[in-house]
């Protein structure tokens, strides 16, 4: 019997929406996945932190929005890695943490060009199946330099994590763009702010 096939859709979540909750979604019950975990991500040094909430309270948005739901998980593996965190370095902890486990990467068609100059991407890249999902108005290159890569058509809206936390920023709504669960956090934490 093989090894049931997880994908890993890495984010800052910042807040998780549903656009991020329907991608997992499709993964997870129109392909050969049998879970799809979303792997909450720490600050990135790179990256303005202002914004950001706090690592654990992006996890437990993310719990929050997933409770119920057996096929979809949040990770942390994350957390407990040097930073900043690099995919080869949270699939080799993912492995030694869940040996019984395949790992497949989920990303968004707009990050496939940028695989070559990621850290040990030759290894990655040989190692790891990515499924990717097009974005619009993004080609992809040349496929033939990705041999495990399969692109797939999903679901995608645009929404983004920006768009919701200015919303609240002006006290404007956010409804049915996060779980209501992830609505009644965010705007007790508005209120309170």
């Amino acid at each position: 019997m093989s090894a049931p096939r997880i994908g890993l859709l890495f984010g800052s979540f910042n807040p998780v929406h549903v656009g991020h909750l329907i991608l997992a979604e499709h993964f997870a019950t129109r392909t050969d996945l049998a879970e799809v975990w979303l792997v909450v991500t720490p600050h990135n040094p790179f990256k303005e932190a202002k914004d950001l909430l706090p690592d654990t309270e992006r996890l437990r948005l993310v719990e929050l929005a997933l409770a119920g739901n057996p096929r979809l998980r949040a990770e942390a593996i994350e957390f407990d890695l040097p930073r900043p965190s690099y995919t080869i370095a949270t699939l080799d902890a993912l492995r030694e943490r869940y040996p019984e486990h395949d790992f497949v990467l989920l990303m968004g068609g707009d990050n496939v060009s940028g695989l070559p100059r990621w850290q040990e991407s030759a290894r990655l890249l040989a190692e790891v199946d990515i499924y990717v999902y097009p974005r619009p108005g993004t080609a992809l290159p040349d496929l033939a330099a990705f041999p495990r890569l399969k692109v797939m058509a999903a679901p995608l809206l645009d929404i983004s994590a920006t768009y919701i936390r200015e919303s609240l920023r002006v006290g404007k709504s956010i409804r049915y763009l996060v779980p209501d669960a992830v609505e009644a956090v965010l705007a007790s934490r508005q209120a309170s702010a």
